[in-house]
């Protein structure tokens, strides 16, 4: 069985919980206590001698990072939907993981993270590269209906959680009615499921 080490509230973590419910893959989930730094120690280091978070094993493949865990999967256990072997579309799904790992990683995670759970950082610097990348999807949905083209990819995985999270961000949505729309689509397909962290507080 695939097993998953994770942690509720990481929006990294999520991306990976996310395609493994959409592709219906039966996986266990192995909670990370990063505050009492298991992460740090030798044992977790032989899975990831990054120290970080997700971890996806499956069998005797150990494979660390969010996206490399979703182009795995999308490879590994898909027939091509979500990483799709046309040129364009592959190009255009790494144009978003690139989008996903530096202006939303650096700008609306980052900022979440200093409100949130007191980590440092300018928050403002944080924000306005954060409101760069929402500009950025708004753009982009006015054109198509996903980030990558006409169907749902691996590129809307990895950019919706941390947009999902923008509120936390301290940064409103409002405006953004593309976003708004694609939150819709995404949240409509098949295995969907919420990131627990947020279900929690909702319930």
């Amino acid at each position: 069985m695939l097993k998953l080490y994770d942690l509720d509230v990481s929006g990294n973590c999520y991306k990976a919980r996310l395609l493994l419910s959409v592709l219906n893959l039966e996986h266990e989930r192995v909670p990370v206590n990063l505050a009492s730094g298991e992460h740090l120690t030798e044992k977790f280091k032989r899975l990831n001698p990054r120290s970080e978070i997700p971890v996806l094993v499956d069998g005797r493949t150990v494979i660390w990072d969010s996206h490399a865990i979703l182009v795995y999967l999308a490879r590994r256990y898909d027939a091509g939907h979500w990483l799709p072997a046309d040129p364009l579309i592959m190009g255009r799904v790494q144009q978003w993981l690139a989008v996903a790992g530096h202006e939303i990683q650096y700008g609306l995670a980052a900022a979440r993270a200093c409100l949130k759970f007191g980590r440092e950082g300018d928050l403002q610097a944080l924000q306005q590269r954060g409101v760069t990348a929402l500009d950025l999807l708004e753009s982009q949905l006015g054109q198509s209906p996903w980030l990558a083209g006409e169907q749902p990819t691996l590129a809307d995985v990895a950019c919706y959680p941390y947009v999902r999270c923008a509120d936390e961000a301290n940064l409103s949505l409002q405006d953004y009615s593309n976003i708004q729309g694609w939150f819709e689509r995404i949240e409509s397909l098949p295995g969907y499921v919420p990131m627990l962290e947020r279900a929690q507080n909702v319930a």
